[in-house]
């Protein structure tokens, strides 16, 4: 939202820079964190947590063996990836719909903060109403709305672009906050860490093919790549429903 602000006002170089100094300066911050000297002890639902020093390849191998191993978890991943991919296809378009919407690449960027806004106002309702809606049910049904927004954006014109981009945030917020309960809920406690390591990893993976699908599709047909991402963000829910299991999910006790 920050970056996309920047663009409009001083232009796309600028927010570049921006968005680079910004990350530096979080280096000093991660720098100071204080070091695990030992792992945690041993548990009936997993493995000892590996310290800081596990090699990543070994963090990655034991979250993908944990969330392989337990259908509510490999769900919940894959219907968050499905959703990551469609963002980045949103996101890669945005630029393109800014011009044909108002002549302008940087309206399309701001629009970030719209999604934004509409996230965290829609987490801010549920953490007001914390059971109002089952994290699982989020969890399938955010990629719904995510998916009629997409096709409203291809569709409509200026007004219909913010509305759709609000209604994307209103589905991402409540998804991320979801994705983490199930997580913490399913992953055992040896392998959290792990989990949503690797989890995390695969949604920026997704966002990433994502956009890169979407840049020469949009550059043919933006109205196109957009019905492709909606057609991604939609494929989670039958994604959702192949993975459902039988009867109460039983954690996973996977092996570092």
């Amino acid at each position: 939202a920050l970056a996309g602000g920047v663009a409009e006002a001083a232009g796309a170089p600028t927010a570049v820079v921006v968005s680079a100094v910004l990350i530096a300066a979080a280096a000093p911050a991660a720098w100071r964190l204080p070091p695990i000297s030992e792992p945690a002890p041993a548990s009936v639902s997993g493995p000892p947590a590996m310290s800081r020093a596990a090699p990543l390849t070994r963090v990655v191998a034991s979250g993908v063996r944990a969330i392989a191993g337990s259908r509510p978890l490999a769900r919940a991943t894959l219907t968050s990836v499905l959703s990551c991919a469609a963002q980045g296809m949103m996101t890669a378009c945005l630029p393109l719909l800014g011009e044909r919407a108002v002549g302008g690449a940087g309206f399309g960027a701001a629009l970030l903060s719209c999604a934004a806004l509409s996230a965290l106002l829609a987490n801010a309702v549920l953490a007001r109403y914390p059971h109002a809606v089952a994290p699982d049910t989020v969890l399938w049904a955010a990629p719904l709305l995510q998916a009629a927004a997409l096709g409203l954006a291809a569709a409509g014109g200026p007004v219909a672009l913010v509305v759709a981009v609000g209604v994307v945030g209103l589905a991402e917020g409540p998804q991320l906050t979801a994705l983490f309960a199930v997580r913490h809920r399913e992953a055992p406690e040896g392998l959290r860490t792990q989990v949503f390591t690797t989890g995390a990893s695969l949604k920026i993976t997704g966002f990433a093919v994502g956009a890169a699908v979407a840049g020469p599709l949009a550059d043919r047909s933006l109205t196109g790549a957009l019905l492709v991402a909606a057609g991604t963000a939609a494929l989670a829910v039958p994604a959702w429903l192949a993975l459902r299991p039988g009867g109460r999910p039983a954690r996973t006790t996977a092996r570092a």
